[in-house]
């Protein structure tokens, strides 16, 4: 059984090369942005708390995170293990959960803050399936529709210099006492994310011992 946590600021592409790893080794992906979305979408009784927090350019409450991750990982549907992505996000929260579970790893995919901001305001999302898109790496057959549903492509809200500004700052902060936790623990493989999707995926691979 595998178990992995990625770690990356958002547009760092850690989302895409844990489903590439999810599909090689028959994992669970459970990715918190994924749910969050999927809570907006469904209106569930938390979406309009969520969407708030985002739009506002900040990083959902840990307590909420925490809560949605406990509840994805006691279905226990992962046979084979699972690639966490999104998750810790505090130094509680990685000690816990390094109390209940064993990892064997946590990639870090690291890319600079100024290569994030040009990956994400250039993002489009796909309103009916949640594809994204990237129309300058990954542009959409037609443009402003999506090539696997044809839905609307669409930049959401919180893609704003402003509001990344805002995450980035956020994100630094919160992350590096987590990886510090890790790194105690000697768990921590950081992979450069600058460079084409399949070249991380196989540095990865390689990192964790995975063929």
């Amino acid at each position: 059984m595998h178990k992995y946590v990625f770690m990356g600021v958002q547009g760092s592409g850690k989302g895409t090369q844990a489903k590439l790893l999810e599909q090689h080794l028959d994992l669970a992906h459970i990715g918190v942005g994924d749910i969050l979305r999927w809570n907006i979408k469904n209106h569930t009784k938390l979406a309009a708390k969520i969407k708030r927090i985002l739009n506002a350019g900040k990083l959902v409450d840990d307590e909420i995170v925490e809560e949605i991750v406990q509840r994805r990982l006691q279905e226990h549907d992962w046979n084979f293990g699972f690639i966490l992505d999104g998750f810790p996000r505090n130094a509680n929260q990685a000690a816990f959960f390094l109390e209940s579970y064993d990892i064997d790893a946590v990639v870090h995919i690291v890319v600079p803050d100024e290569v994030i901001k040009k990956r994400v305001l250039a993002r489009r999302l796909c309103e009916d399936c949640g594809v994204d898109f990237n129309v300058i790496d990954h542009r959409p057959k037609i443009e402003g529709r999506c090539d696997i549903c044809g839905g609307k492509l669409i930049r959401r809200a919180d893609d704003t210099e402003e509001v990344l500004a805002n995450r980035l700052a956020e994100y630094h902060e919160k992350t590096k006492p987590v990886l510090e936790i890790f790194r105690r623990k000697e768990l921590v493989v950081e992979v450069d994310g600058t460079q084409a999707v399949d070249v991380v995926q196989a540095e990865i691979r390689k990192s964790i011992n995975i063929i």
